[in-house]
């Protein structure tokens, strides 16, 4: 075999190597995108939404609370006296892209006809008394109808067919009356049979999971065939988490239902996570510069990336902690109805849940967000 030969075939083979290292390599993309998140996608894409920074925007609020019917008297803080009105101009800004601004309109046309549940406790509430604001604004007289109660809330933009519901559980799997009391029971989820069918579903818990004493809604928590009075949380968190991934691999259809998880909300009642001298978020009236939070990612977080790790459909993480985590002016504080102490783990409306619902829009529209 002549030198030609020998080069012709040393080539061929750099090819093949080169060529199969990167059909691994998309294939583990397509993978991490497939199983846990936006966070694979994203950055093949060449745009994190999620890693930027707050800036001021003068074009926002995008909505006046006191023209929206939607929203509680607990995150109404202009309504309930907050003197101050700069924590309402602020944006997101992506490091890498931008984020595409919401259009009310657009996001009724593109979902004529479907159904957007949010599931989880009262930041699902927070979530979803948002987007309902944000479409109101873009459709102020638009003929709609309002359903409010304890469980299974909903409002309809009716010439749309468009609904947004609210399914209320704090824990996500159940809490069951039994004879020794209430039992949080960590491998049962009945209440799935009433999200199944939904065009999209937005997940979110932990901010019950760390709840004791008398603001604990149960007695004693059940692990397969084990009753205990108490485990670490935690581990709680992730055994009722794996629990839901098992309910999305086993009910969801991806060609019908886009699935998402919001990330973990922080709270702000430490003033040392953020350096601050205050006890909490009171008083804080200006979001924190830059793009990272001095107090790290809560422990929660790295429970979900690794629930999402272990799922087979697709499900899209709203990766909105970091970004939450910067805004310790955003929480309702004093200002928050007739509730008694300081709130620093709700938003205020307008606020911050208006971003994670742009983010959720984007996530929606943008084509590079869809699995094929």
């Amino acid at each position: 075999m002549g030198f030609g030969s020998h080069v012709l075939l040393f080539w061929l083979f750099q090819f093949v190597l080169l060529s199969s290292m990167l059909l691994k390599e998309a294939e583990a993309e397509q993978h991490l995108y497939n199983v846990t998140s936006l966070r694979g996608r994203k950055q093949v894409s060449g745009c994190n939404l999620f890693q930027g920074r707050w800036v001021i925007d003068p074009s926002y609020p995008l909505y006046d609370s006191s023209s929206c019917p939607f929203i509680d008297d607990e995150f109404d803080c202009l309504k309930y006296g907050r003197p101050d009105k700069q924590y309402l101009k602020y944006s997101w800004q992506p490091a890498s892209c931008a984020v595409p601004r919401f259009d009310g309109g657009d996001f009724l046309r593109r979902y004529r006809g479907k159904r957007i549940m949010f599931v989880g406790d009262s930041l699902s509430l927070n979530m979803w008394e948002s987007l309902s604001c944000m479409i109101h604004a873009s459709v102020p007289n638009a003929k709609t109808s309002f359903v409010r109660k304890e469980t299974l809330s909903s409002v309809s933009f009716e010439e749309y067919g468009v609904t947004l519901l609210l399914y209320r559980t704090p824990y996500v799997v159940d809490i069951v009356k039994q004879n020794v009391g209430r039992v949080l029971t960590l491998n049962s989820i009945e209440a799935g049979k009433f999200w199944k069918d939904m065009d999209v579903l937005i997940f979110n818990s932990w901010h019950w999971w760390t709840h004791t004493g008398k603001s604990q809604p149960w007695d004693y928590i059940q692990d397969g065939q084990t009753l205990l009075k108490d485990m670490d949380r935690l581990e709680a968190f992730y055994k009722g988490m794996s629990t839901w991934a098992r309910w999305v691999d086993l009910n969801v259809d991806p060609s019908k239902t886009k699935v998402f998880f919001q990330g973990i909300s922080p709270t702000h009642y430490k003033g040392k996570e953020w350096n601050s001298q205050k006890k909490n978020c009171l008083g804080e009236l200006e979001p924190l510069s830059g793009s990272t939070y001095p107090g790290g990612a809560p422990p929660a977080a790295s429970v979900v990336n690794k629930v999402l790790s272990s799922i087979t459909k697709p499900v899209y993480l709203l990766d909105i902690t970091t970004l939450s985590q910067l805004r310790k002016d955003a929480h309702p504080s004093t200002y928050s109805g007739e509730h008694s102490g300081t709130d620093c783990s709700h938003w205020c409306l307008p606020g911050l849940p208006d971003t994670r619902n742009q983010l959720l829009y984007a996530a929606l529209t943008m084509s590079w967000f869809y699995t094929t």
